[in-house]
């Protein structure tokens, strides 16, 4: 669970946030402090021997980041450009114990590479220890700012507006943030010498801040069919709760959620992307990138001015197959969700060019295919 990497600080503040608990999850409330513990120990340890060196490495190169809505394809898009030996990358074991494993990380993962599940429970995708993360699972572990501290209170969603919104944040709680962003990349700098390609939806809520703390990042923005995005959202929520809630899960008005979180992302990307130098940002199709990756990933490198797309050609192409013939979780659609999302999002139908649903064909009432 993402709470058993935080350390004692960490588990202070998840505590005194009042998450929800139950008995059923008893056996993984007990984890908790020991864990903390552990953490904090290893920490520690870790610091004394390579703290000095982290804190005086600098970066490679310039971040790439990858930004988008959860379920966009930014996963997809991670996970190819995973395979460019350019870049290196978050891991599973980095994401969830990322005081540590710098010192930890080679001896776990060969003790307990067997237990690990072999695919995600909310999209089958392929895990992994060494598997692409998202760093604000890290960042969430280190300094409890980030929209997935929801998950320890699913019923009110204060938390996940608040670590939105950084305009919402106090400056002892960004600075936190800001430090601890800036510590994963050195630590990951640190391990491998390589320029970090980093993938985070939470990222395109503060492209700003990104932009002042890496002002010449690379940035990919991806996105997809809007209705397919929120459909598979919910899912992903729903699931996520069910994986990592203390206490019962609880869905509060899931799809109002997720319109609602869609609207503001992409308010706040198109009110912020200027802010990136020119040359620095490209964006993409989910649905292009899905069936022509490499001719996809070819014009987002030529536009970014990255180099070392030869090498990344050659590493996919074993890949291809695999790649078509994932299966992707299948729902049945809700016409009445397909009309709201139209009604609610029609801005971003516009603003990427996706063609507006038949509504007339539509039945006026059908199953919910969110869930």
């Amino acid at each position: 669970m993402l709470w058993h990497g935080m350390n004692i600080s960490g588990l202070s503040r998840l505590v005194r946030s009042r998450p929800s608990m139950h008995w059923s999850r008893l056996h993984k409330l007990m984890a908790l402090p020991p864990m903390a513990i552990y953490n904090s120990g290893m920490g520690a340890l870790e610091s004394m021997l390579y703290g000095r060196a982290v804190a005086e490495t600098e970066l490679v190169e310039p971040p790439l980041f990858v930004l988008g809505f959860w379920r966009s394809g930014t996963t997809l898009l991670q996970n190819l450009l995973s395979h460019d030996p350019q870049f290196g990358h978050l891991g599973l074991y980095q994401a969830l114990f990322p005081w540590h494993f710098l010192l930890t990380e080679t001896a776990t993962k060969k003790l307990t590479a067997p237990f690990v599940p072999r695919a995600r429970p909310m999209d089958n995708m392929e895990v992994s220890w060494d598997a692409p993360q998202e760093d604000d699972i890290a960042t969430a572990v280190m300094s409890q700012v980030s929209p997935y501290m929801f998950l320890s209170r699913p019923h009110d969603l204060r938390y996940f507006w608040k670590a939105l919104d950084f305009e919402n944040l106090d400056a002892a709680e960004l600075e936190r943030y800001e430090s601890c962003l800036m510590l994963l990349l050195k630590k990951m700098t640190y391990k491998s010498q390589k320029r970090i390609m980093l993938k985070s939806p939470f990222h395109t809520y503060h492209v700003k801040n990104l932009v002042k703390m890496f002002p010449d990042a690379r940035f990919l923005y991806i996105h997809r069919d809007p209705y397919h995005v929120v459909r598979s959202a919910c899912h992903l929520r729903r699931r996520m709760i069910e994986e990592n809630t203390l206490g019962r899960p609880e869905f509060c008005n899931v799809e109002n959620e997720i319109i609602d979180t869609y609207r503001f992302g992409l308010e706040r990307y198109e009110q912020d992307r200027h802010l990136i130098p020119e040359g620095n940002l490209h964006e993409i199709s989910f649905e292009k990138l899905e069936v022509e990756p490499i001719a996809e990933l070819g014009n987002a490198y030529g536009s970014l001015g990255l180099n070392g797309f030869g090498d990344l050609e050659q590493a996919l192409l074993p890949t291809l197959f695999s790649l078509r013939s994932y299966q992707k979780n299948q729902f049945n659609d809700d016409p009445a969700l397909v009309r709201r999302v139209y009604k609610e999002l029609r801005p971003a139908y516009e603003r990427f060019g996706y063609s507006a649903p038949d509504l007339d064909s539509l039945p006026l009432r059908g199953e919910s295919g969110a869930a």
